[in-house]
């Protein structure tokens, strides 16, 4: 039986980014009417990880909005770290938590943290459409001391942001050259607060991109759909399966609602897909 890897995203710091990423609500130069917090409490972010743990998932996301690792959020999210190892010692502790140097992702490590999720997003070449408040070559170099650090990588990019395909390759070969673990597969989810224009992808289009992904980056473990899964897919979502993926979000996403759990895992019942309780489960 193929076996699906679950994973979820807690948003332990919300809304307080001052970059200026055109696809994410998250900037506050938008104003995006999204919640907006500095740290979640502790005692959320358990019982968050406990919820998501029953409902079979085995990687938990802590993601904080700014464009990289403080003092005290590094310590923030070490003492996060720390909690839920002794709460919840079966997930799979992830970070995302921007760029990092080689020293704060050694820090993470000891605190328990098993990978770190840092995206691409785009090609290096349409990046600065996208942000001009730092580099492409940022992200790439974080995803270089991520591996040097011992940490799993995770890291993969969006689809629908105006990009050409010309630039879908270049991003997927990127990808392909720092031999992530993972591959995180976002499809832009437009807010009418951000200036992009709205995903003008088909899920014809998104199915042919998954498949290409898993055909570019084949030595990635899991090929995973992450943010717009529900807004794009809808009622064809068991699809993706048949196109490389491996893995999915499940539960809500950084500051919008994905589908509930267990419909989620509804579906996967009914595809006959079972539910990986070890990363190296999932089924290519």
């Amino acid at each position: 039986m193929k076996k699906i890897f679950l994973c979820s995203i807690c948003n332990i710091n919300s809304g307080t980014c001052n970059e200026d990423c055109k696809f994410c609500s998250q900037s506050v130069k938008y104003r995006a009417d999204i919640e907006r917090y500095h740290h979640k409490p502790i005692e959320d972010i358990v019982n968050e990880a406990r919820y998501i743990e029953r409902k079979g998932a085995l990687g938990f996301c802590l993601v904080t909005a700014q464009k990289g690792l403080d003092d005290k959020t590094l310590e923030f999210v070490c003492n996060v770290a720390h909690t839920l190892n002794k709460a919840v010692p079966r997930l799979r502790l992830i970070a995302c938590n921007g760029t990092a140097s080689r020293e704060q992702l050694d820090a993470l490590k000891k605190a328990g943290i098993a990978a770190y999720n840092h995206n691409l997003e785009t090609s290096e070449a349409f990046y600065p459409h996208v942000c001009t408040t730092h580099s492409w070559q940022e992200r790439y170099s974080t995803c270089e001391n991520v591996t040097a650090s011992g940490l799993n990588l995770l890291t993969g990019g969006i689809f629908g942001l105006g990009e050409s395909h010309d630039d879908r390759l270049n991003m997927l070969r990127a990808i392909a050259s720092l031999n992530p673990i993972s591959v995180p597969v976002n499809f832009y989810h437009h807010n009418n607060a951000l200036p992009l224009a709205p995903n003008p992808l088909t899920v014809d289009e998104a199915l042919s991109l998954l498949r290409l992904t898993r055909e570019m980056v084949p030595n990635a473990d899991r090929i995973m759909v992450a943010g717009g899964r529900e807004l794009l897919f809808k009622e064809r979502t068991h699809e993706i399966f048949n196109h490389g993926v491996n893995a999915i979000v499940i539960g809500n996403y950084l500051t919008t609602s994905g589908c509930d759990a267990d419909k989620d895992l509804q579906m996967l019942k009914a595809l006959h897909l079972g539910i990986a309780t070890s990363p190296k489960d999932a089924s290519p």
